[in-house]
């Protein structure tokens, strides 16, 4: 197995002013906006493209009725 090292260039020490300026979810940012980002870092991390979505499995996912 491979050791990871701590890659300290990644990041960087900043000021509470600088972190806030820097963040890019702020509070004017609409929803679908942020959405929209969040999906593309998520599509980022899973490895598939926007255009072509993993399909929902059906077989893991069923619905049932609650109740009689």
């Amino acid at each position: 197995m491979k050791d990871f090292k701590f890659d300290r260039t990644a990041f960087k020490i900043q000021t509470f002013e600088e972190a806030d300026a820097a963040n890019i979810f702020d509070k004017e940012t609409p929803y679908a906006e942020r959405l929209r980002q969040a999906y593309y870092l998520i599509s980022l991390a899973y490895g598939f493209s926007m255009s072509e979505q993993p399909k929902l499995d059906r077989k893991y996912f069923i619905i049932k009725k609650l109740g009689k």
